[in-house]
Parts: C-alpha cells; structure tokens; sequence
C-alpha cells in the first residue's frame, strides 16, 4: 500500500471563486538592485498618474469612475476587494517581500504599508484589504516594492487588482510576442530617423572603429537613460544595448569605453551643469560620440529650450569634435518635446532620432494591421520603457549609425558653432558646476571672496543616486553640499557672475524646510522642497544677466523653519 503522506487529499476543497480582476502588472520583470542602505531592492512606482496608466495600458480599465476610484486611498477602499501578487524565479523557494506603501496627505503624516511574504513559485497570494488597518494620513498608493535577500535575482511579478461587489472588469488583453526579424519591425525602426545631418563627426567615429582605435561613446539624458524601467537597469537599458551592438558590429580591435550619466527626473537645466563632471569627468574622458536625450524631461526647463540648446552647444563646442546625436525619448501618452527642441538639431545640422515617429502611429493599429509593439509592451509604466521599449530605443540609434555607414553621400561642410546664431538661445553654454570640492579651482575666476556657511555647515549623505556607466551600485549625485539642520545663520557668497543657478535637494520629508535666496539684498525665490516630493536634484536660475558685476548672494531658512533641514547641493555659474 502506498504511504499515505504521498497522496493528495482525499476530497480536495472546490477551488474558491476567483472575483472579476484587472492587472496593473503583467509579466513585470524585477531585479533586487543595491541600495545605499544596504538592501536589495525593486521600486515600481504608481504616483503621479502611474497607477491610473498602468491600469489602463495593462489592464485595459477605460471606465472613468474606476480610473478616478484609483487616485485615492477611499476609492482604493471602495472598489478593490484584494490585491493578488505572484512572482516566479527559477528558484521556487525562495521569497520575496512585497509592500505596497500609501502616499501620505501632507508630508510627515502616519501612513500604510501592505505587506506580504511571497514565494517566488509563481504561485498567487491574495491580500485580502479588509483587514487593512488604513491610516487617516494617506493620500494615495505610491508605490509597490520588492524587497530581496539575495543580490543578482532577476523574476518577473504578476499584480491584479481584485474588485468589490458591483464593479465590472474588462476584458483582459494578450500580447502577442514581438518579431524583431520582421519586416515591419525594420519599417518601424526605420522610422525613427528624422535626419542624418551632417554626417562628417559621426563618420569620423566609424573610421575610428573601424581602424582599430579606441572609441568612447556617451549618453546624457533623464531616467530613460539612467535605465529606468530596464531590468537589471546596468545591462537592459537602451544605452548599454545599443553601446554592446556597436561593440560587436563596429569596433575592430579597439577598446570601447562606455559612459552613461542619466538622472532621473532632471531637465537639461541639470544636464547643462553636470556635463564636465558627469560625461567629461573632469577631464578624464573626451567621448567621440555623446548622445543627448531630454526630450521627455525638459517640461521642467524654465527657459523652454535656453538649458538644452546650451547644453547641445557645449557638446559642440569640444575642441576634439565629437559626434553628437539628439534623441527623442517618448511617454505613454505619446507626449514628447520633439517640436520644442528639434529646430536645435536642424540649426547645426545634427543627427537626430525620434523613438515617437518610431513606435507611436502602429500603437492604435490590430496586429492584423501592421501593430508590431503593443503599448503596454513598449512601456514599463506611464513615464518609461521595458526591457522591449529599450531594444526598441537602441536599434532606432543602430539604425542611424547603420544608415551614415552604408551612405556614400558627399560630406557638407558642418556648421561653425561659434558662427551660428541659436535659434533658442545659448545664454548658459559657459555655465560650470560650483560646489565645496570645486570651489577652489575656480574662486579666483569669479572673484568668489567671501564663502560663509553660517548654519549650512553639514554634509547631507541623503542624496539622490544613480547606476553609472555599467554600474548596478548607486553613486550619489552632489555630495560636495551645504546642508542645513538648525540655526539661523544665512549662508553667505559673494562673486562676480552674469549667469547663477541653485542647486538644491527635493525631499517628502517633513524635517525639510524652504529656504529664501536674496541677491544684493532682493528676494529672488523660494526654494521649497517639498514641491516635487521625492529625494531629487532640483536645478533654478537665480540670475540671467548680460554683463558680470559683483553679487551678494545670501540664503535663509524660512521664517519658522530654521530647525528644518536644507541642502544646498551646488550651483550653476557664468
């Protein structure tokens, strides 16, 4: 007789009627990335319309009143029943933590986190949100994150959303695999090329591969870049791929240095001041090409195109001619700045690609009529792409390298940069980072003779950090700051300048305080913190003048907030 502990149950249970559903993940690819904190862990973050998108690209929501119910912590309530989370790995018993964490109404404000233990097997777990212990502090759900205790895991994750009583699900859609060998994947690609531009400095790249010589290829740009939405963001996103392609069909004997400085959530505002330092390295690299991708950030930029034709300018302007290439990153909303910031790339003739004239027009169509890439495919969430999306990101930047390689067109004299009129404007082509490391190599250039701290005499260590090159470990961005915590002693510089912007660190903290700058003697603005509510770099323009003279630059904390802390993280000066 066979053991009986061998056996299923006699009379198994009937399987318990599953409720009608929506995903707001489906085969979502996870990575537990290092933290500077010494965890392992994948952020999915569902605030500032992510969630509403993410139900509507992935679970097909098109009813106004369930995307509504989705931006609150009563709807949530009101609508979904439970939420079902699975996550498969290769191997089956290991675990993962899930947590999916309640924004709060006001800053410092008690809020939820719903947790779970998962067992990587594929398996679902339900969480049942009645027994919620929902706070009165929360606003909305912010974000989902997985929490590993092992480094190196790579397993995609499931997540619906069960509904309540009288709510209705969509149907839920398939994905039908994406053919990169078809013909209309190379007819979508091929779309992405708005022009090729002159083509002499790019030309001058390929030669170089192609001799044997070292090469060092660049990228600036946003969170795109950074590789947010790639899985693992160091080895998926678009700049790696395409860098590897150019690797292996390019380069014939040479070494090929790879350099990506993407941070998330910055415009070219940021770009223009962390070029030397974040591409150049201070002068320890001098890339052939740089690849330039702000087309998704610069909603930001408060002179609507100024930073970025200065940043383009700058790359220009390198005494060794490197190539530089525009492109055109999009959101889910098929929203970019391409109009804005293209006649840039037309008034100096540079290469330019468009992943919007790439993926957009098929987006509507059936499969049966020419869709190659699904919406919900191409994007990770409402901001970025997936592991598809950054493919489909590097082969459109292959497929202009593989067009200026195979044309035989003759090479037009390139545009002098210094000869050329912007067509947006170039006020801040000269703009140099001023932080406490750099503060002595250029104090005697702007005649900087008075740095008092006052009360900003700390170092913040809270920064906001980012994967380099081909780095999983984060690096912070800034850490040569003035920070303050308490005291009323205003932080004091005197200089000669035309062109000043500040630096300072985005926080949702409550222990963060708005500081006021005043420059001889005039409050210029407020610099609030707690505006973009994340731990970010924010870049202001405090002057924008036409000839230098002296300023005195004086900041304070807020009346009221001089216990509160405020980073200074550098500034932007010409």
């Amino acid at each position: 007789m066979a053991d009986s502990m061998n056996r299923g149950p006699v009379a198994p249970k009937d399987p318990t009627a599953k409720r009608p559903f929506f995903y707001i993940m489906k085969d979502k690819e996870i990575f537990g990335a290092p933290q500077p904190d010494g965890s392992l862990a994948h952020f999915l973050y569902l605030d500032m319309g992510r969630l509403t998108d993410a139900a509507r690209l992935t679970g097909n929501v098109t009813d106004d009143k369930m995307i509504e119910n989705l931006t609150t912590r009563v709807g949530i309530q009101k609508m979904v029943h439970s939420i079902g989370v699975s996550v498969s790995y290769k191997e089956t018993d290991r675990k993962v933590k899930f947590v999916a964490e309640m924004y709060p109404v006001n800053p410092g404000d008690e809020t939820t986190n719903i947790e779970a233990e998962i067992l990587m097997d594929g398996m679902e777990t339900v969480i049942d949100l009645d027994s919620v212990d929902w706070k009165d502090g929360d606003r909305e759900l912010g974000q989902i994150r997985f929490l590993f205790d092992t480094p190196g895991i790579a397993a995609t994750t499931d997540v619906r959303f069960y509904l309540n009583d009288g709510f209705e699900a969509p149907e839920q859609p398939e994905d039908i695999a994406v053919d990169f060998a078809s013909e209309g994947y190379r007819q979508m690609i091929s779309r992405s090329l708005v022009q090729t531009g002159n083509t002499e400095r790019l030309r001058k790249v390929l030669d170089k591969a192609a001799a044997g010589e070292d090469v060092t290829i660049s990228f600036i740009g946003g969170s795109i870049t950074q590789g947010a939405g790639a899985i693992p963001i160091n080895e998926k996103c678009y700049a790696r791929v395409f860098y590897e392609d150019f690797v292996k069909r390019y380069m014939k004997g040479g070494e090929c240095t790879f350099v990506k400085a993407g941070v998330g959530g910055t415009p070219s505002e940021l770009g223009m001041i962390r070029f030397e330092r974040d591409v150049l390295r201070d002068g320890a690299e001098e890339p052939d090409l740089v690849v330039i991708e702000f087309a998704v950030n610069d909603e930001g930029d408060e002179t609507q195109g100024v930073c970025y034709e200065s940043l383009v300018r700058k790359a220009l302007a390198l005494p060794w001619k490197p190539a530089v290439v525009l492109l055109f990153a999009v959101f889910s909303n098929d929203w970019n700045l391409q109009d804005r910031l293209s006649p840039v790339g037309r008034n100096y003739d540079l290469p330019m690609v468009s992943v919007l004239d790439a993926v957009c027009p098929q987006f509507p169509l059936l499969p049966s009529e020419g869709r190659v890439i699904s919406r919900n495919q191409y994007f990770y969430d409402v901001y970025h792409p997936s592991n598809l999306g950054h493919q489909v990101m590097a082969d459109c930047l292959s497929n202009l390298i593989d067009v200026v390689n195979a044309s035989d067109d003759s090479l037009k004299k390139e545009p002098d940069v210094a000869e050329t009129a912007p067509v947006i404007g170039a006020d801040f082509e000269n703009i140099e980072l001023l932080d406490k490391k750099e503060l002595e190599k250029i104090k005697d250039k702007y005649k900087i003779s008075e740095v008092d701290e006052g009360s900003f005499t700390e170092t913040d260590e809270d920064l906001q950090a980012v994967e380099m090159d081909k780095a999983i470990e984060m690096t912070p961005e800034f850490p040569h700051n003035w920070c303050h915590e308490s005291g009323d002693a205003p932080f004091k510089m005197t200089l000669t300048c035309k062109k000043l912007l500040l630096i300072f660190k985005d926080s949702a903290s409550a222990s963060h305080g708005t500081a006021e700058i005043f420059i001889d003697g005039k409050l210029i603005r407020e610099a609030d913190p707690h505006i973009n509510g994340w731990t970010h770099c924010n870049a202001v323009v405090l002057l924008n003048e036409g000839e230098s003279s002296v300023r005195y630059l004086e900041i304070h904390m807020k009346p009221s907030h001089e216990s509160k802390k405020f980073t200074i993280l550098g500034f932007g000066i010409a």
